[in-house]
């Protein structure tokens, strides 16, 4: 079992080199990188000397827990991709830890990192995960990164949905290919809220498949410049703004034109006829449908609407163009009500 520990450094080649006769204590006391990337280590072990340490590079290792860092509170960069971690833990004493790379161990769970609030950048990319489960984040840490965090790398972990992060307030930099994200609606949600976003990845999720996807990304995020790995021309981007402008504009002056016509109902779908009140249910329609169905003209010249049933989506104030009772006990005083089930299609309401 390899153990990173004082004794480690001692005999390493380039500290010998860069020690020359310096005690080795006093040679400790001024480390500020260390670098044992790929040297089959298990355990870290006591490093209490270096209180000067800054970067510690430990990537490419066979060690399974975090730990004996509590001295390390300079440490701004810690490596640590591509071991056999299970969780992050023991980092709370590393208030100036600004950059975490956590990519290819076996975390399950993003959590643990409360209080580090200088961290800038997250790297938890591509963890061994049991099969079926996904990566999942504790919302304390969630809650306790959400000022400080801009970078955030979280490639191929299964991840099928995102609306949890957009606590994330100051994300510059979104990573999140290779996943299973499929709710476009969700991430215009997240997007909307990230004002400092300007490069995201997604490539190779579902949720790309989806029509107008980039369209909807680019309008949804205004400070985007570089999506999926390529950049975003401005020019494009100002002619969906205008194209989305005209198409609101086109629909409020339809909406407005139909609130306005004669015989509108401002609810199409809740309102009374005359007084007293009568019941729906003995209500019956017949509408016009003429200008997307053919229709045909009965005896009476009444025009009839194709058989079957209709949606309530389909009942507009201005296509209701006949209407009867079912019960004729419920017509108005003076007025001749008759049946015409023949003439008439029943709506649901």
């Amino acid at each position: 079992m390899v153990r990173l520990n004082v004794d480690l450094i001692a005999k390493s080649s380039i500290h010998i080199k860069n020690r020359r006769d310096e005690p080795l204590g006093q040679y400790l006391k001024k480390l500020t990188h260390l670098n044992f990337s790929n040297k089959n280590i298990e355990n870290i072990d006591d490093l209490s000397l270096c209180r000067k340490l800054t970067v510690l590079y430990l990537y490419d290792n066979q060690i399974t827990q975090i730990c004996n860092l509590s001295f390390a509170s300079n440490l701004t960069h810690l490596y640590l991709q591509n071991n056999n971690i299970t969780h992050i833990e023991n980092l709370s004493s590393l208030q100036r830890l600004s950059k975490l790379y956590l990519g290819g161990n076996c975390i399950t769970v993003v959590e643990g990192l409360e209080g580090l609030e200088e961290l800038q950048e997250l790297h938890i990319e591509s963890q061994r995960l049991p099969l079926g489960e996904k990566l999942l984040f504790d919302p304390r840490t969630l809650h306790s990164l959400s000022k400080s965090l801009s970078v955030f790398n979280v490639r191929n972990n299964g991840i099928d949905d995102i609306k949890e992060l957009v606590i994330l307030q100051n994300i510059t930099q979104f990573f999140g290919e290779d996943n299973k994200i499929q709710n476009l609606k969700e991430l215009e949600l997240v997007f909307s809220q990230w004002s400092l976003l300007w490069r995201m990845d997604l490539s190779r999720n579902p949720v790309c498949n989806k029509p107008k996807y980039r369209d909807t990304i680019i309008m949804t995020c205004k400070t985007l410049e570089v999506l999926d790995g390529k950049d975003i021309n401005e020019t494009s981007r100002q002619f969906l703004m205008n194209w989305k402008a005209s198409k609101e504009a086109k629909k409020r002056i339809k909406d407005e034109r139909l609130r306005s016509a004669p015989g509108a109902v401002s609810n199409p779908v809740e309102f009374q006829i005359g007084k007293p009140h009568v019941p729906r249910k003995h209500l019956e329609f017949v509408l016009d449908k003429a200008h997307n169905l053919p229709s045909s003209v009965g005896d009476q010249g009444v025009r009839q609407p194709l058989p079957g049933r209709l949606d309530r989506r389909q009942i507009h104030g201005n296509e209701v163009r006949h209407l009867s009772l079912k019960k004729p006990q419920f017509a108005l005083a003076g007025q001749d009500v008759s049946e015409t089930p023949s003439l008439l299609t029943q709506v649901s309401l």
